[in-house]
């Protein structure tokens, strides 16, 4: 039987045991930066394939920085701790790594100094999040201004405010929120970055849209260059222009590359996925699982024994 494994306090333990104190600062106050590194299962090679594993931590490390926590992994040990966590852990199937940088201090009170940090990183199995195609819903929540709590840092306080929206998407029957931001234009979705396309042309928010710099939308926006000829154009995009858009997609490294169908119950296009985001989407999963040689630096490979 697989057993999850967690890096807690320096050292590789069972998942049981990775455990913090009801004082810890972190889960009374928010305060603690995380990423999600997907590991998809490639049965063909026997292989998970963690996907940019290296991104995702430089990426962990500049958020760190915006709230002043201290990484005291080096970021190639942190990848060689990822793999060790796949490896000793054994499944056969996609899993998902949260890494996490954290105020550890058993303290009360606001702030960010004078507080002890620590990394930990666990694993677990983790499907789809999202249906095969989602039907998304314009939420009446709004996406956190760069003022208030910095959106290009995942800071596990501000999704709150995803949350919200997805209950609100949910309780409403969608599958998926989209959040505008503070001047009404379209920032992002509760966890995912979006896309349209319109008159054969990629288009997303601009990072100044309160939008999380993703790391799987720069990895379709590199494909969607490289083996479609298709340009991003990076600009505010209105609500109504989601209604009259072509094609509509979101990614995400939970969601990967999901399509969207219906927004406010309208239909995207004809109300099926378009060609160039079926066309991305099957690029896409074929770098995620080491299948796309020209790719193959994307993913970094864990050796998982299988008994016979």
């Amino acid at each position: 039987m697989p057993t999850p494994y967690a890096y807690f306090q320096g050292k590789i333990v069972p998942l049981s045991e990775a455990k913090i104190g009801v004082m810890t600062h972190a889960f009374n106050y928010g305060t603690a930066v995380f990423e999600g590194i997907r590991g998809n299962w490639n049965a063909e090679d026997q292989t998970v394939y963690l996907f940019r594993v290296r991104e995702h931590f430089e990426r962990l490390q500049q958020s760190a920085k915006i709230l002043m926590l201290q990484m005291h992994d080096s970021i190639d040990r942190l990848c060689e701790i990822a793999v060790e966590l796949v490896e000793r852990s054994g499944f056969t199937e996609d899993v998902y790594l949260r890494p996490m940088v954290y105020l550890s201090s058993e303290q009360l009170g606001v702030r960010l100094h004078n507080l002890e940090s620590d990394t930990l990183i666990f694993l677990t199995p983790f499907p789809a999040y999202l249906p095969e195609v989602a039907r998304c819903h314009t939420s009446t929540w709004r996406r956190v201004q760069d003022t208030g709590i910095p959106p290009r840092a995942k800071v596990t306080g501000i999704y709150v405010n995803s949350a919200l929206a997805k209950t609100e998407a949910n309780a409403n029957g969608f599958d998926e929120a989209i959040m505008l931001n503070e001047n009404g234009h379209v920032s992002e979705g509760s966890g995912e970055n979006i896309f349209i396309v319109r008159n054969g042309r990629l288009i997303t928010p601009t990072p100044a849209d309160n939008v999380l710099e993703g790391i799987t939308a720069r990895s379709v926006i590199e494909l969607a260059r490289n083996e479609l000829g298709i340009e991003l154009v990076e600009r505010e995009i209105d609500r109504t222009e989601l209604y009259v858009a072509d094609e509509v997609f979101m990614t995400g490294t939970a969601a990967h590359l999901t399509p969207v169908v219906e927004i406010d119950r309208r239909p995207v296009g004809d109300g099926r996925p378009g060609p160039i985001t079926r066309k991305l989407s099957e690029l896409y999963y074929d770098c995620i699982r080491g299948k796309n040689e020209k790719y193959r630096a994307w993913c970094t490979p864990a050796r998982v024994r299988v008994a016979n």
